[in-house]
């Protein structure tokens, strides 16, 4: 039997933590505020079950960034009614024409899902947008920014060509020695990528060179210079997340390399939180800071 107090068992009663005062205490989390637009995310390539999973988890860590988030998923080249074209989505956001409706919030922002700018989905993108009839905001992609190269060394640390803490002291025995950086979208993807691929470059400590995927020739070539600068093992590692990379074109970029590769980014938290990023920045929401001076822990 219990009291009002709680139970009588004698164990003890989990109470919420007092609020710290002064320089010890936590940032209140954001949330969405009232009336926040709702952000889409924009996934290019052919739609599929993994590519549609794989949305659903970068927008869940979107929403567990910031509660209250309204998020929704548009699929670029969609031509399937199990997967809602963004054309689609960004026509159910548009308020009805008659008198009588209801004051309309503000247009959403569409996310492109990339990490590296691509002209030709960014122009579907637009095209979709004005074919919806909505007023919508388009963010810039994701990249280049140094959570995607911390994404990127994470999977190349997985398929075990590189080290997967820069402060530990061993080896690993196939780390890559060269990194080729695959990009899709032509040049200015891959003037993108290498500035990620510089960042890539100052965490491991080697030489790190973007080639584009989708460009024959182009990977063999940044490979060879690799190999005439003196690395003697090289890895490939997609600048991707992955619904943009076309079926076989990694595996075919790493027989042109002559050298193993690593998989996408994927729904690594880095990327949840890029798209998030772009989001809050396009409609004005600033990530809560500690007070100055204070010791979060």
């Amino acid at each position: 039997m219990s009291s009002p107090t709680g139970p009588s068992s004698g164990l003890p009663v989990r109470m919420p933590r007092p609020r710290q005062p002064g320089r010890h205490r936590r940032p209140e989390p954001v949330t969405a505020p009232e009336g926040a637009p709702a952000l889409v995310l924009a996934v290019p390539g052919s739609p599929s079950a993994t590519s549609r999973g794989l949305a659903e988890e970068v927008v869940s860590i979107a929403r567990s960034e910031l509660p209250g988030l309204d998020a929704l998923i548009g699929f670029v080249e969609s031509e399937e009614e199990e997967f809602p074209s963004l054309t689609e989505v960004l026509a159910r956001t548009v308020p009805p024409a008659e008198e009588t409706a209801e004051p309309a919030g503000p247009p959403p922002v569409v996310v492109p899902l990339l990490a590296s700018p691509d002209s030709g989905y960014l122009d579907i993108v637009r095209t979709a947008v004005r074919d919806s009839g909505s007023e919508a905001r388009i963010t810039d992609v994701l990249g280049p920014h140094p959570l995607l190269a911390e994404a990127v060394h994470v999977r190349l640390s997985e398929a075990g060509l590189a080290r997967a803490d820069r402060a530990r002291l061993f080896t690993v025995a196939t780390a890559a020695d060269g990194i080729v950086l695959g990009t899709v979208g032509g040049q200015e993807a891959v003037q993108a990528a290498g500035i990620t691929g510089m960042l890539l470059s100052a965490r491991l400590a080697v030489p790190v060179l973007a080639a584009a995927l989708d460009e024959k020739g182009s990977v063999a070539d940044i490979a060879a210079r690799l190999t005439e600068a003196g690395s003697q093992q090289l890895a490939l590692a997609p600048c991707l997340i992955g619904p943009e990379l076309p079926e076989g074109l990694l595996a075919a970029g790493a027989e042109e390399a002559g050298c193993p590769a690593a998989e996408p980014l994927g729904s690594y938290p880095a990327v949840g939180k890029l798209v998030l990023s772009a989001y809050m920045a396009e409609v004005g929401i600033t990530p809560q800071q500690p007070p100055q001076g204070a010791q979060v822990r």
